[in-house]
């Protein structure tokens, strides 16, 4: 486990690293990273909205059920940013992109490994590292990024306005209570500068792990067919535990930000 971990790491540096090769061609690299990016964004765009709508929905749903059943009033931006924001986005997010562009990733890189293309592009003195890695990382964790900013204001957005519609049917009491301003506010009033930092690092982080993962699983592939499909389930199924580990190590600081507030009022 820590081998593999190691060597996907030496990957990941590999693949920035080639951004500095002599032999770089910034037209050809510009044209690959947009080609990624457009596949792992773009393309993913539809059934992440749809996801997207239907969890804002349902999680405004849930706590405004959860805040008539216990009185609370003031936890409605709380919960959306811990929910939405902090936690369930982001890897909602990630899960996405790792089971359909991450597993694309793998299987496509890997199939040019099993015919010799990979040995190929190394023969006629182009770095595969350069040609295939970088841009698919780079461009898969700028799609990350942008994805994920994406889903949350989606599930808030579409999922409010889902959710304005649900109880304009069921219940004036709800419609009444549940307006825009009321739960902007919230939501802003609820986030802290640990919420902004992250909401930048977490998908950057999420991005990274996917592509490298997906790559690494694809370079080791054995030279043989039906390794392809073993690969690329064991790309998404790694990703997906990479990224719950690297979530709970971030989420670490939420605690030390929790722990010096309480020390303040001590």
């Amino acid at each position: 486990m820590k081998r593999t971990v190691g060597q996907q790491v030496a990957l990941f540096f590999r693949a920035y690293a080639s951004l500095f090769n002599r032999s770089r061609s910034f037209k050809t690299d510009t044209k690959n990273i947009i080609a990624q990016a457009f596949f792992t964004g773009v393309e993913i765009f539809p059934i992440l909205f749809v996801v997207a709508t239907l969890f804002g929905a349902v999680v405004i749903i849930e706590v405004l059920t959860m805040m008539g059943k216990m009185g609370f009033d003031d936890v409605m931006g709380s919960l959306m940013v811990v929910v939405i924001i902090r936690e369930l986005g982001p890897i909602l997010t990630a899960f996405l992109i790792a089971g359909r562009s991450g597993s694309s990733l793998t299987t496509y890189i890997g199939s040019m490994v099993i015919n010799s293309e990979v040995d190929a592009l190394a023969t006629m003195g182009v770095s595969p590292i350069r040609y295939l890695i970088m841009p698919g990382l780079i461009g898969g964790t700028i799609s990350t990024f942008v994805m994920t900013i994406l889903f949350s204001a989606i599930a808030i957005c579409c999922g409010f306005l889902a959710t304005q519609g649900f109880s304009f049917l069921i219940s004036d009491v709800i419609h009444a209570k549940l307006t825009w301003s009321y739960l902007s506010s919230e939501i802003l009033s609820a986030m802290s500068l640990t919420d902004f930092v992250l909401v930048i690092v977490k998908p950057l982080v999420f991005g990274s792990i996917i592509t490298t993962n997906a790559c690494y699983q694809a370079l080791n592939i054995p030279h043989d067919i039906r390794q392809v499909p073993k690969a690329t389930s064991r790309s998404v199924i790694k990703s997906f535990l990479y990224i719950v580990v690297a979530d709970v190590i971030m989420s670490i600081f939420y605690f030390l930000d929790y722990m010096n507030e309480l020390s303040k009022i001590i």
